[in-house]
């Protein structure tokens, strides 16, 4: 469970190492003007001069933080520039393991609608995210006949890795991937300092690079990042005139210590990583080696006002979604719900993935009861969460 847990913070923890500062200034704004391209040690650069310089590299990498939208209408943009200027391109998404690859194959085709690629890919299950910020890239591929190519593995075996180590999957389970490259030292640190926050040893004290745990942990990014660098190489000798833009978390490609450092070792050389870059961002990590470029956000748009959480942490199992934790304090634990319970109904619906949970609270009004159905120690149970009135 931690180990999901934290692979998923992982993949977004470059926001976390950029993002120190509680609030923009005008000083860190000017580091990279809104709408400008900066290199890191370079002066800012139009969108047509920078996608120009470009348009011949094999291997463009995107990084995002997955829940922010403006990073996914910067990478429309970027992969529009850039395929005005290099038609010949491949996509390349993490959001998708390679099982699914007849499916995206069907979907450029035309022969999906949007409800049937999210069912046919199993979106919920396998990524998770808001889907809607992420189709309108889907569509600017099917509308331009761009091949899509599915790079990720199934999500369940870096968290098997992540518990068990390398090791123990057999190499028949491996969906092919090779034993990855040693990691840099920084990228070594980076994920560590990752797993810190998020795990604590069976004693209660804080782990260390020694730990066991750690090292399978740090086994499953690389292999991670492995998985995804190996379906590049094998998109690029499958198409050897096209470039790959490839969208992913922003920590797996950040100072080229994730992915580009695998491509390195499969011998694809000098791939290009752009970030984007908000202004509340510290300008102090914007050095040479961060990144190819950054390229400048606005400030966010005002959140709209969040519902309120159950505070559970899911995990499908049969008959139900269990709850692994129980957030201290949340509604759902103020509910009467209890870690271990599995909730097989909630508004009246089947539950048979953590996201059924998440669309039925996300549809539940402020100051409304919210019903659930769980079975505890072989009894079934009827409970109700009451959603306080909006403030």
């Amino acid at each position: 469970m931690i180990a999901a847990r934290i692979a998923r913070a992982f993949a977004i923890a470059a926001l976390t190492v950029a993002s120190v500062a509680p609030a923009a200034d005008p000083a860190r704004e000017s580091c990279v003007p809104l709408g400008s391209w900066v290199a890191p040690g370079d002066r800012a650069k139009s969108t047509v001069e920078w996608i120009g310089s470009l348009a011949r590299r094999r291997v463009i990498l995107l990084g995002e933080g997955h829940d922010i939208p403006e990073h996914h209408r910067w990478q429309l943009q970027t992969i529009a520039a850039l395929h005005a200027q290099r038609p010949q391109l491949v996509l390349g998404f993490e959001m998708f393991p390679r099982s699914v690859q007849p499916v995206l194959d069907r979907w450029v085709a035309g022969q999906l609608t949007e409800a049937e690629l999210l069912r046919d890919t199993d979106w919920k299950r396998t990524w998770g995210y808001d889907a809607q910020m992420y189709l309108p890239i889907f569509h600017f591929a099917r509308m331009n006949r761009i091949p899509m190519v599915a790079l990720n593995v199934e999500p369940t075996l870096p968290r098997e890795i992540g518990t068990a180590g390398l090791a123990a999957i057999p190499e028949t389970r491996r969906e092919g991937i090779s034993e990855p490259a040693a990691p840099l030292p920084a990228y070594e640190s980076f994920v560590f300092d990752s797993y810190a926050q998020h795990a604590r040893s069976g004693d209660g004290q804080a782990p260390s690079r020694d730990d066991v745990r750690f090292r399978r942990f740090l086994e499953a990014q690389l292999f991670w990042d492995r998985a995804m660098a190996e379906r590049i190489a094998a998109a690029l000798a499958a198409r050897p005139d096209a470039t790959m833009v490839a969208l992913m978390g922003s920590g797996h490609v950040m100072n080229g210590w994730g992915v580009p450092h695998q491509l390195e070792a499969l011998a694809v050389h000098d791939p290009a990583v752009l970030l984007p870059w908000e202004p509340e961002n510290d300008c102090a990590k914007l050095i040479p080696g961060y990144a190819d470029a950054v390229f400048g956000l606005g400030p966010r748009a005002e959140p709209t006002p969040s519902r309120p959480k159950l505070g559970l942490w899911l995990e499908p199992v049969t008959g139900g979604v269990a709850i692994k934790e129980i957030e201290k304090g949340g509604l759902g634990e103020l509910a009467g719900l209890r870690q271990g319970d599995v909730l097989i109904e909630v508004a009246g619906r089947a539950t048979r993935l953590p996201g059924d949970v998440s669309e039925a609270v996300q549809r539940q009004a402020p100051g409304t009861w919210l019903p659930i159905k769980v079975q505890r120690d072989g009894r079934t149970l009827e409970i109700i969460a009451k959603f306080p009135p909006s403030s």
